[in-house]
């Protein structure tokens, strides 16, 4: 598998989004969303990504993502609590990757009381400290559709990520149509600030009457390819 298409992978779960609705209630209702991803690479490659939310027995919430492409799969999974009017707060985070018959795995477990995450590579474990308000790399997604709904145009999370604390930044440029096999929506688009010299760029387009859903991603490499991800189907209780 060429490092374009384990790239393309990477990006549909890193990117996707989260809840479909985010209500103003002291819960996140559950739900499962299934996107499509088209990846030009030269030739026409179609995967398919799911991401689903449900809450535990214990009152805690788990948010998992899986993708698939080819001979190539990842999925993650991260464990948060939260209360109306607060940050999602996440708990444990966990990486699975798997290319051509090849594995790796990342883990991060987060203490709040001690204000450190210890994070597991390799079997490797080591600790970092934290600070109220740091983010995983799926839960900062559901921080971000709360943000947007409360009216926020930039956005800024501090995600725990490979053992260090990394600066995740949006900002909203607009409203567009868009099209995806699940209906047409009037959408809310958003634009990844990587600085003025970045040559990557990255679209995300957030449904509004979905509760800032997102319905459509798009990458472009510095190579000039480019992936995307429309909505395909949205299941709720």
């Amino acid at each position: 598998m060429t490092q374009s298409i384990k790239a393309a992978l990477l990006f549909s779960l890193f990117l996707i989004g989260s809840s479909p609705v985010l209500a103003e209630t002291a819960h996140l209702p559950p739900f499962r969303a299934i996107y499509t991803s088209e990846m030009d690479l030269g030739i026409s490659i179609s995967g398919e990504a799911v991401r689903e939310l449900q809450q535990k027995e214990d009152g805690h919430w788990q948010f998992s993502s899986a993708a698939s492409a080819m001979m190539a799969g990842i999925q993650e999974v991260s464990e948060f609590d939260y209360a109306q009017g607060e940050q999602i707060r996440p708990l444990k985070y966990d990486y699975q990757r798997k290319v051509l018959g090849k594995s790796r795995r990342a883990s991060l477990d987060f203490d709040w009381s001690a204000g450190k995450v210890t994070t597991v590579v390799k079997e490797q474990p080591w600790k970092m400290a934290i600070a109220p308000g740091i983010q995983d790399k799926l839960s900062y997604q559901l921080q971000m559709r709360l943000d947007l709904k409360a009216g926020l145009q930039k956005l800024s999370y501090q995600v725990a990520d490979g053992g260090k604390l990394k600066s995740y930044n949006f900002v909203v440029t607009g409203e567009e149509q868009v099209a995806t096999p699940y209906g047409r929506f009037n959408a809310v688009r958003v634009v990844r600030d990587r600085g003025k010299d970045a040559d990557r760029e990255t679209l995300i387009w957030f449904a509004p009457e979905l509760d800032y859903l997102i319905v459509r991603l798009q990458q472009t490499e510095s190579d000039g390819k480019t992936y995307a991800l429309l909505l395909k189907n949205l299941e709720t209780p």
